[in-house]
Formats: structure tokens, C-alpha cells, sequence
């Protein structure tokens, strides 16, 4: 159910941040990594499935508004996601 702004103490901006602002131009990283990195958590923290699936929820329509900044490398195995990394000129 909706609630009251008044409900509220703290209301701020809805803003993201740039992609280079949150990752490094010189590595590539798993959709998973992006999505902690976007929340601040710690790359390689072990999360439950329904977190990262919330952090996932964050990040790719994120990714896909910034997709012109994006590159992509295929996995190297099936079992493998793929990585993606900033393009650099």
C-alpha cells in the first residue's frame, strides 16, 4: 500500500551513478560484481540467492540505459557468465 510522505524523515534524489564512477576502466567484471559494486558490497561477498537477485533487479536496467559505455567479452565456458568493462577510446 502507498504511504504518506510525511512518513518519511529522510527523502532523497533518485539518482545513479556513472559507470566509470563504480568501476575500474582497466577490468572486466561479471553482472554479479557490477551489481555489488553499484550497492557498495564487497565484490566477492557471498550473497543468498534472493539478494542478489535484488541487487541484479538495480543493475541491469542500469547497464542497459548505460549500454553505449559498455563492452562485452564472452565467457570462457558454458558454466561461466560473461564479463563486461568500460570502453576506453
Amino acid at each position: 500500500m502507498p504511504r504518506p510522505k510525511a512518513d518519511f524523515e529522510d527523502l532523497r534524489p533518485f539518482e545513479f551513478r556513472d559507470p566509470e564512477e563504480v568501476l575500474d576502466p582497466d577490468e572486466m567484471y561479471t553482472v554479479y560484481e557490477i551489481a555489488r559494486a553499484l550497492q557498495g558490497v564487497a565484490l566477492d561477498r557471498n550473497l543468498d540467492v534472493e539478494t542478489e537477485n535484488v541487487l541484479l533487479d538495480w543493475a541491469i536496467p542500469w547497464m542497459i540505459h548505460n549500454q553505449e559505455r559498455f563492452v562485452f567479452a564472452n565467457p570462457a565456458s558454458d558454466e561461466e557468465p560473461g564479463y563486461y568493462g568500460l570502453k576506453t577510446e
